[in-house]
């Protein structure tokens, strides 16, 4: 298998473990709660995440044409569950067509914005999955703390 289809591959694995994440809330308004110490709550998280991949893998690599509105992605804090699953999903089908379709010369590449330094595409896609599953891993303790 390419390395391009193991990126997609963990991305869409992961994007759906967020799906089962939102899923696994009995409480539907606890998608949006915090607990005491916590600053962002589950469903900012999520639109965060979705931000972040959609802006970086989707309008940088797959010059899709989103156009990130970060502060938004902090200060909604009313978009149903079943909108945020679907807009998961959309975000997984585009992370999984984009970087299915990468060469191995685009992995090696340059990537095309120098964050913390310039490192190839494959660097900062490995980045952008670690800020997933870091994220991923903070829904998965904030909702057994909300709901336990």
């Amino acid at each position: 298998m390419k390395l391009n289809n193991h990126f997609a591959d963990i991305f869409q694995r992961d994007l759906q473990k967020l799906q089962d994440e939102l899923n696994a809330f009995k409480n539907e308004a606890n998608i949006w709660n915090v607990a005491p110490g916590v600053t962002n709550s589950a469903g900012n998280l999520t639109l965060h995440l979705m931000g972040n991949i959609n802006h970086f893998i989707g309008a940088t690599l797959g010059n899709t044409g989103y156009v990130r509105q970060r502060d938004l992605e902090f200060s909604t804090n009313d978009v149903s569950r079943e909108q945020l699953l679907a807009d998961l999903t959309a975000t997984a089908l585009m992370a999984g067509n984009v970087l299915s379709g990468l060469t191995d010369a685009q992995l090696e590449a340059e990537f095309p914005f120098e964050l913390f330094g310039k490192h190839a595409t494959a660097y900062y896609l490995m980045h952008f999955y670690g800020h997933l599953s870091y994220h991923l891993g903070q829904i998965n303790y904030l909702r057994r703390m909300l709901e336990s």
